[in-house]
């Protein structure tokens, strides 16, 4: 197992690496850099000053080496113009200009100046990944325990009437994006030309204080989406589980169907969602960008949009990088509890 992780670990980090540069090359294209170059100087600059600024601050450099620069592999761009004024990359106001860094950048825990927000992306990130923490956690302890129990009730007695009406259910959840379940929660329990005026449409008042009025609807539209395919894959597995050898000798001996679903049954069938379950934490960032949006709770997602919107390159970079920290993450934990969950697995 130890191999194993070990393995895992070193794929992740050079997956993360891949994937980071990638985004970072979409993200210093030419067109991004001029639109960054006129936002912090001028609109009406002139191409010639548009290459100065840029070159003056290493953005013409190569590729790689901006990366390095980023990552804190490489030292930081120094520039001296004719007037004797010197650019760094590793600027800090607290130090005088020779006892600046000469490395500064992920490693070194700079991750670099927001320029929609004007201050460092660190405190960006820290600030808005904490309140989709709370969103997200708000959401996995509604979504997984009624995700389980429609996919037991259902996988139960397949084929019966509650086993139709509870598949029903779950694939018409899943099949409604977040954007148009949530258009429609705030048009039936918050907007005033309905009248069912129990829930506040904005959720921004959830940051500084969460509660039952102002995080329902956000919690309830991400919960919904995910919820279904949840449900669908346990019952799936209960189905499986139910028709396994093992059930029908507890039936033949007289054992209770209570006591076969419960002590026998819903052990085996709970091993296969709980992979699924893992891989939501990744799938719902998606919905958080847009039910952070719809609901103007600014949170990760929403820092997201923002940074995208405002070709805040650095902000992006970062978002970025998180994300695929979460993905590769969750893929680990789920495969390691596939593992011990499964004793029939053994990992070569």
């Amino acid at each position: 197992m130890g191999l194993f992780i070990l393995r895992r670990l070193a794929v992740m980090l050079f997956t993360a690496l891949c994937l980071t540069f990638i985004v970072f090359f979409l993200t210093n294209l030419e067109p991004n850099l001029e639109k960054l170059a006129k936002t912090e100087g001028n609109f009406r600059m002139s191409d010639e000053a548009v290459q100065s600024w840029l070159s003056d601050r290493g953005y013409t450099d190569n590729t790689f080496v901006k990366f390095g620069r980023w990552m804190g592999v490489a030292p930081g761009w120094e520039t001296v113009k004719e007037d004797g004024t010197v650019l760094r990359q590793c600027r800090d106001a607290k130090l005088p200009e020779e006892d600046r860094a000469t490395y500064c950048g992920v490693l070194q825990g700079d991750w670099g100046y927001s320029l929609r927000f004007k201050t460092d992306v660190s405190n960006v990130i820290s600030e808005r990944l904490g309140a989709t923490g709370k969103l997200m956690f708000f959401v996995m302890i509604f979504m997984v325990p009624m995700a389980l129990i429609v996919g037991v009730l259902a996988g139960m007695r397949e084929g019966s009437g509650l086993d139709r009406s509870l598949s029903t259910f779950s694939i018409a959840t899943t099949a409604t994006p977040e954007y148009v379940s949530g258009v429609i929660f705030i048009a039936v329990f918050s907007s005033s030309a309905v009248g069912l005026k129990w829930f506040k449409g904005s959720a921004t008042s959830a940051l500084e204080d969460i509660t039952f009025e102002n995080f329902t609807l956000p919690v309830l539209t991400i919960a919904l989406y995910g919820m279904g395919y949840v449900a669908r894959m346990t019952r799936a597995s209960m189905t499986e589980v139910m028709t396994a050898q093992f059930i029908r000798t507890a039936r033949l001996k007289g054992v209770s169907f209570r006591n076969i679903v419960l002590k026998h049954a819903l052990r085996n069938a709970l091993i296969a969602p709980f992979t699924v379950i893992m891989l939501q934490f990744p799938w719902l960032l998606n919905g958080v960008v847009i039910v952070e949006t719809l609901f103007n709770y600014k949170g990760f997602g929403w820092a997201l949009v923002e940074a995208a919107s405002n070709n805040d390159i650095e902000l992006l970079l970062a978002v970025s990088v998180v994300s695929v920290a979460v993905v590769l993450i969750t893929q680990l934990i789920s495969d390691i509890g596939y593992v011990y969950l499964n004793p029939r697995i053994r990992v070569s």
